[in-house]
């Protein structure tokens, strides 16, 4: 254990958000508290003078220290690297901690968009049981820089490890593809966020025109807040008409979502938190106005498989475990003036929004705080990271006001929630695990194959386009006289000619024993 547990610490007077303190707040020295966070984006004129990911994380792990205050990286007990795609280092936290010239414990993470969120969660209790004092959390990605080497043939020269030199993976993996879905050629969030976003407008009740506009709308509001970001990766502002509009710049990739209505990988940059207890930040003569509390946090995962989920446009994972977090914490979403939610896709915001009670047209309160995956950036598991990044500067900057940041991995599948404020936790920091509840919610059977042939009901669907603008394969969800779910796939041109226009949900159509969708 570092430090002395039964010794407090007395601090300067802390402002509540409705009355104010004048005497010293006491806080129990092993309260976590975020105390640098740092971000770096780099927009590379060519390959030449491109940084590699372990560079750009350390730049991240500098502005985080610079942002504490601190001359440079301070010694940590644990350096927690966020999985990254641009390039198979082998041991990517040892060259990340080389070039910061520290000798931390190395550990790195499995996959998922919500693992910057867990990240923090974890190494919030970690430090609240004594486990840990002082660590760095950071993470980044190279990919345009990566993509464009491949696209010129150029053999970048980054460095790898020897065989058999690996960091201590943590985190927990999910296979959230099943074979039967896999086997008919499901398997990117590009083809299953579609299908949810039909699911939604159905349920809305819109039309296809009129849902259309409306997430135009919606992603319009979002490069506004990318445009005020200077660490975004696109900051022109976007009319709505520009977000639906189809053409060269804006092809359709998966019915109905052109591509500035998906998450952009195609970036380079990092971010990192630098997080101890409250009795380290006091050792390292951290100001006091530079700290925010994680208050509390929940992680948990709706049903695995896509398929067995009771309902497409619901989830309820969202709503038991952002609810969790929140009660922890003391609070309801509308005690939070600060959100982001995240943002891979439209359906995924309108999913989460709906399932933590929270308005996706107050301009009071912006569902982002950075511009989202479109915009901002999408740095495939890392996206999180800027979020909290960012929320901890503008925390800074409206003391009393609390934050909440939801991160999404897989297909909507797994969830992480923080809450965060400029006031330390009452009862220290708590982590919940709502799963147990969530694993008793309903379940759908689903048929296959021969069992369902036959006629059916579609539930949801998308149309996949090449990258030529012509759509190549269709899917969708169907529903079977006995409410059964049954998935169904069609690549003839008139069937794929059908679905890319007007509405099909609730269309009646024929599946065959090979899953071949006829309408």
């Amino acid at each position: 254990m570092y430090g002395d547990a039964t010794t407090s610490i007395a601090f300067a007077a802390v402002t509540d958000a409705s009355t104010s303190t004048t005497g010293p707040a006491t806080i129990d020295p092993r309260t976590p508290v975020i105390v640098g966070a740092g971000q770096f984006t780099h927009r590379a004129a060519s390959i030449a003078d491109a940084y590699e990911p372990a560079a750009l994380i350390e730049f991240a792990v500098r502005a985080a220290a610079d942002d504490a205050g601190l001359d440079g990286p301070p010694e940590v007990d644990a350096l927690r690297v966020v999985c990254q795609y641009s390039w198979r280092y082998g041991n990517l936290p040892r060259f990340v901690a080389a070039r910061l010239g520290i000798d931390p414990h190395l550990q790195y993470t499995t996959e998922g968009g919500n693992t910057p969120q867990w990240l923090l969660n974890a190494t919030a209790a970690d430090i609240q049981r004594g486990d840990l004092d002082i660590a760095v959390l950071a993470g980044g990605e190279a990919f345009r820089t990566r993509m464009r080497a491949r696209k010129e043939g150029v053999e970048l020269p980054w460095p790898k490890s020897p065989e058999g030199d690996e960091p201590e993976l943590i985190g927990s993996g999910l296979k959230i593809v099943t074979e039967a879905e896999s086997e008919l050629g499901l398997w990117m969030p590009v083809q299953f966020y579609p299908m949810f976003e039909t699911a939604l407008r159905a349920a809305a009740g819109r039309d296809v025109e009129s849902h259309q506009a409306h997430l135009g709308q919606l992603w319009s509001g979002l490069s506004t807040v990318a445009s005020n970001n200077p660490y975004a990766w696109l900051r022109e502002e976007r009319t709505p008409e520009d977000i639906t509009a189809v053409g060269p710049q804006n092809r359709m990739i998966g019915l109905p979502y052109p591509k500035l209505m998906n998450s952009n990988n195609d970036v380079d940059m990092a971010a990192a938190l630098i997080v101890c207890s409250a009795e380290a930040a006091e050792r390292l003569g951290i100001p006091r106005d530079r700290w925010v509390f994680p208050l509390a946090g929940a992680d948990c995962h709706e049903h695995i498989a896509v398929s067995v989920r009771d309902r497409l446009d619901r989830t309820p994972a969202i709503e038991i475990g952002g609810r969790a977090a929140l009660e922890l914490a003391g609070l309801g979403i509308d005690d939070v003036g600060l959100i982001d939610l995240y943002s891979c896709f439209p359906s995924a915001v309108q999913l989460g929004a709906s399932s933590l009670g929270i308005a996706t047209d107050d301009p009071l309160r912006p569902w982002s705080r950075t511009g989202g995956l479109s915009f901002a950036g999408g740095p495939w598991h890392n996206y999180v990271m800027h979020a909290i990044a960012t929320i901890v500067g503008e925390l800074r900057d409206r003391p009393g006001e609390r934050g909440f940041v939801w991160g999404n991995g897989g297909l909507v599948t797994k969830h992480s929630f923080g809450v965060y404020g400029t006031e330390p936790p009452r009862g220290g920091f708590r982590l919940a695990d709502p799963q147990p509840e969530i694993d008793r919610l309903p379940r759908r059977d689903v048929a296959d194959g021969a069992a369902a042939a036959g006629a059916a009901t579609i539930e949801s669907y998308t149309v996949m386009f090449d990258r030529d603008g012509s759509p190549e394969r269709a899917f969708a969800t169907c529903r079977l006289a006995d409410d059964r779910r049954a998935w169904g796939a069609a690549d003839d041109a008139d069937t794929i000619g059908a679905l890319s226009t007007g509405e099909w949900v609730g269309q009646t159509v024929t599946l065959d024993d090979t899953r071949t969708l006829h309408v």
